[in-house]
């Protein structure tokens, strides 16, 4: 279950982020402006993000074995559309609109998995789970390449038959918990019920910074590495990817080290450490080596970081819930990069230098790390007790 559900995650996030790493193509071919292009790629983040909390919402009810399947399939429209019929920037922004849906499996794994683990390996499974967000790392690897050798709709084709081959897998393998809590009342009620919930927010919060970083670094980064050092669009994809896959891979590690230290020790000091980290990239040093080590360093604390919040959230929420509050705190994560990236544009437009983008995070890293002090670890530690 662990295994089909990761892939899931995984081949629907490789749909989420085809746009990404074509971004400087389209701009070429379309004449877009740095906001423009900030905009197509951003906009399947955002509504990613929010689609994850309606989605939660009808995890809970409906289970994961009806729900994957049905958004892997979904998601093929868009991608099919985005490949051969999108030829301008408002049909990308539309077809980019739907292709979000790609980006709202995560709210149908985490209580998936969550269900089918004890709590004290909840961490390490939700962890390995999550490491499903290296679909995106595929994206970077392999989109600009495919497109170039064999045309710019190859990698829609190829994600749309990978899809369609996951969602009948899916349908004939997944299965429920036979003793899985269905949640009574409407929709709306369990929504609103959610957000009640302290928290709700305070997770919400915690996993924007977090995942928000990711994602933001994940589709604004090559856009990044062309205009301020130069690089080529396939060597600045290829650095992406390498940022992608270290954070994946330190996702299992922080839920793990979450199921052996509190949690929010692990955010407290991935969140610190980011905080420094952005501030000397904001300065542009040389990418080799400390521009490079920086950035690698950074991936690690947020991969470290987003492990170690859904670690709390296996901790403090009720099981029946956890579809809904996933919903919310994955919403909320997805729309941390969503502004990321459009800033980051705004302010290269505005200054010619990312400056004041990268000196922004920092302080948000640093509100994270002393928000985490003062209330995330006082509800980790009421809870342990």
């Amino acid at each position: 279950m662990l295994t089909m559900a990761t892939v899931g995650f995984a081949v629907t996030f490789w749909a989420w982020a085809l746009l990404s790493p074509l971004g400087a193509a389209l701009t070429e071919r379309l004449g877009l402006s740095s906001f423009e292009q900030s905009l197509v790629v951003a906009v399947p983040v955002i509504v990613g993000s929010l689609g994850r909390i309606p989605v939660g919402a009808l995890t809970d009810r409906l289970g994961a074995r009806r729900m994957f399947p049905v958004v892997a399939l979904l998601t093929v429209l868009p991608v099919l559309y985005l490949g051969h019929v999108a030829d301008s920037l408002a049909e990308f922004v539309i077809g980019g609109f739907f292709l979000g849906l790609g980006g709202t499996t995560f709210a149908i794994g985490v209580p998936f998995v969550n269900s089918w683990y004890p709590p004290e390996r909840r961490g390490f499974a939700i962890g390995i789970f999550g490491a499903g967000m290296g679909g995106t790392a595929i994206s970077s690897f392999t989109t600009v390449q495919l497109s170039k050798a064999n045309g710019f709709a190859f990698p829609f084709d190829l994600v749309a038959v990978v899809l369609v081959v996951y969602a009948a897998v899916a349908y004939l393998t997944l299965r429920d918990r036979d003793d899985r809590k269905v949640p009574a009342g409407s929709m709306l009620s369990r929504l609103a019920a959610t957000l009640r919930m302290p928290v709700t927010l305070q997770m919400s919060f915690l996993y924007a910074v977090a995942f928000g970083g990711f994602v933001a670094f994940s589709v604004y980064l090559p856009t990044y590495l062309v205009n301020a050092f130069g690089l080529e669009r396939s060597d600045a994809a290829v650095r992406t990817a390498g940022f992608v896959v270290l954070a994946v891979i330190m996702r299992p590690v922080g839920g793990w080290l979450s199921d052996r230290v509190d949690p929010a020790k692990i955010l407290i000091v991935a969140y610190t450490v980011t905080t420094a980290l952005a501030a000397i990239v904001a300065f542009e040093p040389p990418l080799v080596p400390v521009g490079t080590a920086c950035f690698l360093a950074m991936a690690a604390c947020l991969g470290a970081g987003m492990g170690a919040v859904f670690a709390l959230v296996a901790r403090l929420v009720p099981a029946d819930r956890v579809g809904a509050v996933t919903g919310v705190v994955g919403a909320a994560g997805g729309l941390g990069g969503f502004f990321p990236p459009l800033v980051m544009g705004a302010v290269y437009s505005a200054t010619g230098g990312y400056l004041v983008g990268f000196l922004l995070l920092a302080a948000t890293a640093a509100g994270a790390a002393v928000f985490t002090w003062g209330v995330a670890a006082k509800r980790g530690r009421t809870a342990a007790e």
